[in-house]
Protein backbone atom coordinates (compact mmCIF):
# COMPACT_ATOMS: atom_id res chain seq x y z
CA UNK A 1 0.00 0.00 0.00
CA UNK A 2 2.33 2.70 -1.29
CA UNK A 3 -0.09 5.55 -1.87
CA UNK A 4 -1.27 7.47 1.17
CA UNK A 5 -4.49 8.54 -0.56
CA UNK A 6 -5.39 4.88 -1.17
CA UNK A 7 -4.58 4.01 2.45
CA UNK A 8 -6.83 6.81 3.74
CA UNK A 9 -9.68 5.84 1.41
CA UNK A 10 -9.38 2.20 2.51
CA UNK A 11 -9.76 3.41 6.12
CA UNK A 12 -12.88 5.43 5.21
CA UNK A 13 -14.73 2.70 3.30
CA UNK A 14 -16.62 0.28 5.54
CA UNK A 15 -15.99 -3.44 4.96
CA UNK A 16 -18.58 -5.16 2.76
CA UNK A 17 -19.75 -1.89 1.16
CA UNK A 18 -20.92 -1.42 -2.42
CA UNK A 19 -18.47 0.93 -4.15
CA UNK A 20 -18.45 2.68 -7.53
CA UNK A 21 -15.06 4.07 -8.57
CA UNK A 22 -15.49 6.78 -11.22
CA UNK A 23 -12.38 7.14 -13.33
CA UNK A 24 -10.91 4.03 -11.71
CA UNK A 25 -7.70 4.08 -13.76
CA UNK A 26 -5.81 0.79 -13.69
CA UNK A 27 -7.87 -0.46 -10.75
CA UNK A 28 -5.26 -0.26 -7.97
CA UNK A 29 -7.67 1.35 -5.51
CA UNK A 30 -10.51 -1.07 -6.33
CA UNK A 31 -8.14 -4.01 -5.96
CA UNK A 32 -7.04 -2.73 -2.54
CA UNK A 33 -10.64 -2.19 -1.40
CA UNK A 34 -11.71 -5.63 -2.59
CA UNK A 35 -8.78 -7.34 -0.87
CA UNK A 36 -8.67 -5.37 2.37
CA UNK A 37 -12.28 -4.26 2.86
CA UNK A 38 -14.05 -7.06 0.97
CA UNK A 39 -16.18 -4.54 -0.91
CA UNK A 40 -18.32 -5.19 -3.96
CA UNK A 41 -16.64 -2.80 -6.38
CA UNK A 42 -17.40 -1.58 -9.85
CA UNK A 43 -15.42 0.92 -11.87
CA UNK A 44 -15.98 3.20 -14.81
CA UNK A 45 -13.00 4.17 -16.97
CA UNK A 46 -12.55 5.85 -20.34
CA UNK A 47 -8.98 4.76 -21.18
CA UNK A 48 -9.06 1.32 -22.84
CA UNK A 49 -5.50 0.37 -21.77
CA UNK A 50 -6.45 1.01 -18.15
CA UNK A 51 -9.62 -1.06 -18.61
CA UNK A 52 -7.51 -4.00 -19.81
CA UNK A 53 -5.35 -3.63 -16.71
CA UNK A 54 -8.50 -3.78 -14.53
CA UNK A 55 -9.79 -6.85 -16.33
CA UNK A 56 -6.41 -8.58 -15.90
CA UNK A 57 -6.80 -8.01 -12.15
CA UNK A 58 -10.26 -9.60 -12.25
CA UNK A 59 -12.07 -6.30 -11.57
CA UNK A 60 -15.54 -5.34 -12.73
CA UNK A 61 -15.11 -2.24 -14.91
CA UNK A 62 -17.20 -0.59 -17.61
CA UNK A 63 -15.95 1.52 -20.47
CA UNK A 64 -17.63 4.88 -20.16
CA UNK A 65 -17.33 8.61 -19.94
CA UNK A 66 -18.59 9.84 -16.57
CA UNK A 67 -19.22 13.25 -18.14
CA UNK A 68 -22.08 11.57 -20.04
CA UNK A 69 -24.00 11.06 -16.82
CA UNK A 70 -24.84 8.12 -14.63
CA UNK A 71 -28.54 7.92 -15.41
CA UNK A 72 -28.50 4.10 -15.55
CA UNK A 73 -27.83 3.95 -11.81
CA UNK A 74 -30.75 4.35 -9.36
CA UNK A 75 -30.62 6.75 -6.43
CA UNK A 76 -28.47 5.61 -3.49
CA UNK A 77 -27.47 2.38 -5.24
CA UNK A 78 -23.92 2.51 -3.77
CA UNK A 79 -22.63 3.04 -0.26
CA UNK A 80 -19.66 5.01 -1.62
CA UNK A 81 -18.94 6.66 -4.94
CA UNK A 82 -15.26 7.49 -5.35
CA UNK A 83 -13.82 10.27 -7.50
CA UNK A 84 -10.14 9.98 -6.64
CA UNK A 85 -7.81 11.97 -8.88
CA UNK A 86 -10.44 12.11 -11.63
CA UNK A 87 -12.73 15.04 -10.81
CA UNK A 88 -10.29 17.65 -12.09
CA UNK A 89 -10.21 15.81 -15.45
CA UNK A 90 -13.95 15.81 -16.21
CA UNK A 91 -15.57 18.52 -18.32
CA UNK A 92 -18.41 19.38 -15.95
CA UNK A 93 -17.28 18.60 -12.42
CA UNK A 94 -20.43 20.07 -10.87
CA UNK A 95 -22.70 17.70 -12.80
CA UNK A 96 -20.49 14.67 -12.06
CA UNK A 97 -20.47 15.46 -8.32
CA UNK A 98 -24.24 15.98 -8.34
CA UNK A 99 -24.75 12.59 -10.00
CA UNK A 100 -22.27 10.93 -7.63
CA UNK A 101 -24.20 12.34 -4.66
CA UNK A 102 -27.46 11.08 -6.16
CA UNK A 103 -26.29 7.48 -6.61
CA UNK A 104 -24.03 7.25 -3.56
CA UNK A 105 -24.88 7.47 0.11
CA UNK A 106 -21.46 9.09 0.53
CA UNK A 107 -18.95 10.40 -1.98
CA UNK A 108 -15.18 10.40 -1.58
CA UNK A 109 -13.46 13.09 -3.63
CA UNK A 110 -9.66 13.25 -3.91
CA UNK A 111 -7.80 15.82 -5.98
CA UNK A 112 -4.45 17.61 -6.29
CA UNK A 113 -4.33 20.95 -4.51
CA UNK A 114 -3.29 23.57 -7.03
CA UNK A 115 -2.61 26.08 -4.22
CA UNK A 116 0.31 24.02 -2.87
CA UNK A 117 3.16 26.44 -2.07
CA UNK A 118 5.74 25.16 -4.63
CA UNK A 119 3.09 25.54 -7.34
CA UNK A 120 2.38 29.09 -6.20
CA UNK A 121 6.08 29.95 -6.09
CA UNK A 122 6.75 28.57 -9.57
CA UNK A 123 3.92 30.66 -10.97
CA UNK A 124 4.96 33.76 -9.01
CA UNK A 125 8.72 33.69 -9.58
CA UNK A 126 9.02 31.96 -12.95
CA UNK A 127 5.68 32.94 -14.45
CA UNK A 128 5.20 29.34 -15.58
CA UNK A 129 2.49 26.75 -15.13
CA UNK A 130 3.18 24.85 -11.91
CA UNK A 131 4.86 21.44 -12.11
CA UNK A 132 5.12 19.49 -8.84
CA UNK A 133 5.10 15.83 -7.80
CA UNK A 134 1.29 15.87 -7.62
CA UNK A 135 1.02 18.03 -10.77
CA UNK A 136 3.70 16.48 -13.01
CA UNK A 137 2.31 17.70 -16.34
CA UNK A 138 3.24 20.60 -18.55
CA UNK A 139 0.46 22.95 -19.69
CA UNK A 140 0.12 21.28 -23.10
CA UNK A 141 -0.04 17.64 -21.99
CA UNK A 142 -2.03 17.84 -18.75
CA UNK A 143 -5.24 15.82 -18.39
CA UNK A 144 -6.46 18.39 -15.84
CA UNK A 145 -9.26 20.66 -17.01
CA UNK A 146 -10.02 22.22 -13.61
CA UNK A 147 -7.35 23.72 -11.41
CA UNK A 148 -8.96 23.72 -8.00
CA UNK A 149 -7.76 24.28 -4.50
CA UNK A 150 -8.89 23.06 -1.11
CA UNK A 151 -10.51 26.45 -0.48
CA UNK A 152 -12.28 26.31 -3.86
CA UNK A 153 -13.77 22.91 -3.07
CA UNK A 154 -14.98 24.01 0.37
CA UNK A 155 -16.64 27.06 -1.20
CA UNK A 156 -18.24 24.80 -3.84
CA UNK A 157 -19.71 22.58 -1.10
CA UNK A 158 -21.19 25.59 0.73
CA UNK A 159 -22.64 26.96 -2.51
CA UNK A 160 -24.17 23.60 -3.51
CA UNK A 161 -25.47 22.79 0.01
CA UNK A 162 -23.20 19.76 0.38
CA UNK A 163 -22.11 18.46 3.78
CA UNK A 164 -18.39 17.82 4.28
CA UNK A 165 -18.31 14.86 6.66
CA UNK A 166 -14.54 14.66 6.84
CA UNK A 167 -11.46 16.05 5.14
CA UNK A 168 -7.93 14.67 4.89
CA UNK A 169 -4.97 16.70 3.66
CA UNK A 170 -1.78 14.98 2.61
CA UNK A 171 1.70 15.69 1.33
CA UNK A 172 3.50 12.63 -0.05
CA UNK A 173 3.73 10.27 2.93
CA UNK A 174 2.16 12.31 5.74
CA UNK A 175 -1.03 14.08 6.72
CA UNK A 176 -1.05 17.87 6.91
CA UNK A 177 -2.92 19.44 9.81
CA UNK A 178 -1.81 23.08 9.59
CA UNK A 179 -2.70 25.44 6.72
CA UNK A 180 -3.55 22.67 4.23
CA UNK A 181 -4.46 24.99 1.35
CA UNK A 182 -0.82 26.09 1.34
CA UNK A 183 1.02 22.96 2.49
CA UNK A 184 -0.96 19.93 1.23
CA UNK A 185 -0.33 18.45 -2.21
CA UNK A 186 -3.67 16.60 -2.19
CA UNK A 187 -7.02 16.61 -0.43
CA UNK A 188 -9.59 13.90 0.21
CA UNK A 189 -13.12 14.88 1.18
CA UNK A 190 -16.02 12.71 2.31
CA UNK A 191 -19.24 14.44 1.31
CA UNK A 192 -23.00 13.89 1.14
CA UNK A 193 -26.11 15.88 0.34
CA UNK A 194 -27.61 17.83 3.22
CA UNK A 195 -30.91 16.33 4.33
Amino acid sequence: MDRLDHKIISQIVEPGSHVLDLGCGNGELMQLLKGKNHVKAQGIELDEKKIYSCVEKGLNVFHGNIDGGLIEYPDKSFDYVILNQSMQEVKNAGVVIKEALRIGKMVIVGFPNFAYIPARLRLFFKGKTPITTSLPYRWHDTPNLHFLTISDFKDFCVEKNIDILNAYYINREKRIRFNPNLLATEAIFVIKNKN
